[in-house]
């Protein structure tokens, strides 16, 4: 569909239409990290807030552009999903504080990097990726499980209703995923949370409190939560989350290209690489969260095939209003745990398969790659799982090795220096083909 061909109102309508095809991949986020870190319900409605106003920031930034930052493509910025198992562990150990020094110091890293991305590449294939990502999905489950039985510490723990409402949620969520194609099926988790809510509020359970007494507008602030603490092992975790959204993004921008008939560049990778970096340092800035290319609307665009930059502009501009308005984001906050439950199941064991994926294309008849997986993801969650088992190291060093993810990421990266250094040098343009074929993680 041509520019020449859209008026305003349908410019606005179509971006409406990709606010609604990542909204649930975009408030899902401060849902799940906020009451893992103790955020109370007023500071939960503003982290949503933020979290769409800087998903606005974020998308211009990077589809709008200019001469050192933007790819300029119709792309969607949301949190990468990879980064909520890494925040609640870096929040619940250090503070919210460490949380947003580190999204700050990792995107400066980030725009650095961009600049050796070919080099970079080459130490993460997908044994390294898909290792660090199955990781990162399979130390989330039981926070999904916890939040299904209505919330760790919910006097209703366990209750026939909180499983009953989750059991719902995930079967609304299945059965969209098996009938329904498209546009209905990338608003599944979206519309399953609506419906889930629903009955809860004829079964009593739902409580409109919070959206009563929110205002109707708010200013936005930097720092709301505190300024930012710096810690090493926190700076490193969300480091090597960010490298791995680098990757994926590549893979996003390429296929983007093809869908929109363009031929990008390594300039043009670059680009948008330094804009997402830039995004995150402004996610930080503003306690909001890391961010990346969103996938689904890349699968939007291919599907309507409208591929003006436009629509998406219209799109971040709709995501910042939205977070300028608080009764917006209190609206979301009165979904039950047990309702929000029910789709982290899927939404997390999306995160696994993802992982499972990139490994698909690992070979796994040398016993070297066999052993790298069995390593990584066994270290990595077995000191998630049991982090006692460092309570005698210093301090410095056990909140580097408590953390599941940045020990078995690291593992895996060691190994597969020590068994396949000679792959490592292999050509970059293989990796970016690769990329293209299997490009991010896909969010139901």
């Amino acid at each position: 569909m041509s520019l020449e061909k859209l008026n305003s109102w349908k410019v606005g309508t179509l971006g409406f239409q990709h606010v609604l095809a990542m909204y649930a991949g975009a408030v899902i986020v401060p849902l799940i990290v906020g009451p893992a870190i103790g955020l109370n319900a007023e500071q939960l409605a503003y982290l949503i807030s933020i979290d769409l106003f800087t998903c606005g920031i974020a998308t211009l930034l990077q589809v709008i552009g200019g001469k050192h930052f933007g790819i300029r493509l119709p792309v969607i910025l949301g949190c990468t999903f990879t980064a909520v198992g890494p925040m609640i562990a870096i929040g619940n150990m250090q503070g919210i504080t460490a949380i947003y020094g580190a999204i700050i110091a990792s995107g400066i890293i980030v725009m650095i990097l961009s600049q050796f991305m070919s080099k970079i590449m080459r130490f993460f294939p997908p044994i390294v990726t898909g290792s660090v990502v199955a990781i990162i999905g399979v130390s989330l489950i039981p926070v999904a499980m916890n939040n299904a039985a209505g919330g760790q510490g919910a006097p209703s723990f366990g209750s026939l209703e909180n499983l009953f409402l989750a059991t719902l949620t995930l079967v609304l969520i299945i059965v969209m995923n098996r009938f329904f194609k498209g546009y209905m099926r990338a608003i599944s988790v979206l519309l399953s949370l609506i419906a889930g809510t629903i009955v809860a509020y004829f079964m009593g359970i739902v409580s409109f409190a919070e959206v009563s007494n929110a205002s109707w507008f708010h200013i936005v602030q930097p720092f709301y939560f505190g300024f930012p603490t710096f810690n090493v092992s926190a700076i490193l975790t969300m480091t090597l989350v960010a490298i791995v959204s680098m990757i994926e993004s590549t893979g996003v921008f390429l296929a983007l290209g093809d869908v929109c008939e363009r031929k990008l560049d390594s300039k043009d990778i670059k680009k948008g690489l330094r804009a997402e970096g830039l995004a995150v340092v402004i996610g930080g800035i503003f306690n909001s969260f890391p961010y990346t290319s969103f996938s689904q609307n890349v699968g939007l665009v291919a599907l309507t095939k409208v591929k003006t930059r436009n629509v998406v502009i219209a799109a971040g501009v709709i995501l910042m209003i939205l977070g300028l308005l608080p009764k917006v984001a209190a609206l979301t906050t009165i979904i039950p745990m047990a309702v929000l439950g029910g789709a982290m199941i899927p939404m997390f064991g999306m995160v696994i398969s993802s992982g499972i994926r990139m490994l698909s294309s690992v070979d796994f008849s040398k016993n070297e790659n066999l052993l790298i997986v069995a390593c990584s993801i066994g270290i990595g969650l077995g000191s998630a799982v049991v982090p006692a088992i460092f309570g005698n190291l210093p301090e410095s060093v056990r909140l580097l090795v408590e953390n599941g993810i940045v020990v078995g990421s690291l593992t895996a990266i060691l190994l597969n220096l020590v068994f396949n250094y000679k792959e490592i040098n292999s050509s970059k343009n293989e990796q970016f083909e690769q990329l293209k074929n299997d490009h991010s993680i896909d969010v139901i």
